[in-house]
């Protein structure tokens, strides 16, 4: 790629991420906010901050980058020409969002034909922006600017499992994912984008999740495999169109915990 290309969508990427950031912030734990259901059964919340964070990424494309297409959670497709697909999650945990905990995020990410190449997971509230790829792995929060590597190889009985479980899954899946969880360190639930965020970051080793959507996982994807990490399907396969999701600090874990996850460890 250009680098006249690259700078162009580094600097598209924050704009949007920045945009995000001060039209979600006064949302957050302010009085009265409210949420839309989006199930007839079951609770998947939507508040009026997710519809304005995708509104001012969508804003920021047109003026910066209109040939591109976008898919985002809210507002669907946005049709382009360059081959290229911002995928968006404008508030990614708004669970967490509704609740005050600062674990949800913004979630950016930039694909081509073949998946992933770039992306961000951007926590608005603690000021912390994740981002990977085209050539880049960096972490900038309050504490500075540093870089991004995830911890490599250990053993199960030595790594932290990061999920969304048991809230979401089949009964089948909260089984496999009961397999890894007994065989690690430690496990803690309910992270949403943080999750991963924190692997790249060296933090932790395991995120297990089912039932994602490709604006859930493709800028966590770009962000660990540029520090090192793997991100797979529970077969082993590409995860970027979602569903169910392994990423793994190193191909130690991710191996012993896949064996587990397909009933062959």
């Amino acid at each position: 790629m250009e680098r006249d290309e690259t700078d162009s969508i580094l600097a598209t990427a924050h704009a949007m991420a920045d945009a995000a950031r001060a039209v979600v912030l006064p949302y957050f734990r302010a009085d009265g906010l409210t949420a839309e259901n989006k199930l007839r059964t079951g609770f998947d919340p939507v508040t009026a901050a997710d519809r304005a964070a995708e509104t001012a990424i969508l804003e920021i494309l047109d003026r910066h980058r209109p040939d591109d297409a976008l898919f985002g959670e809210e507002f669907g497709a946005k049709p382009g020409r360059s081959g290229l697909t911002w995928v968006v999650d404008p508030i990614d945990g708004t669970r967490a969002f509704l609740s005050g905990a600062p674990t949800w995020g913004v979630l950016i990410a930039l694909r081509d034909a073949q998946g992933p190449i770039y992306g961000i997971i951007d926590q608005p509230y603690i000021g912390e922006r994740f981002e990977g790829g085209l050539g880049r792995a960096l972490l900038t929060g309050p504490q500075g600017t540093r870089a991004l590597k995830a911890r490599g190889d250990r053993p199960l009985a030595q790594s932290i499992l990061f999920s969304t479980f048991p809230e979401v899954g089949t009964p089948e899946e909260r089984a496999a994912f009961t397999r890894v969880a007994d065989a690690v360190q430690l496990v803690r639930y309910g992270m949403d984008c943080y999750a991963y965020a924190l692997l790249a970051a060296g933090q932790i080793d395991l995120v297990i999740e089912a039932g994602l959507n490709s604006y859930d996982i493709q800028a966590p994807i770009a962000v660990i495999e540029a520090a090192g990490g793997i991100v797979t399907d529970w077969e082993g396969g590409p995860a970027h169109e979602g569903g169910r999701v392994l990423a793994a600090a190193g191909r130690q874990q991710h191996t012993e915990a896949l064996a587990l996850l397909r009933g062959t460890g």
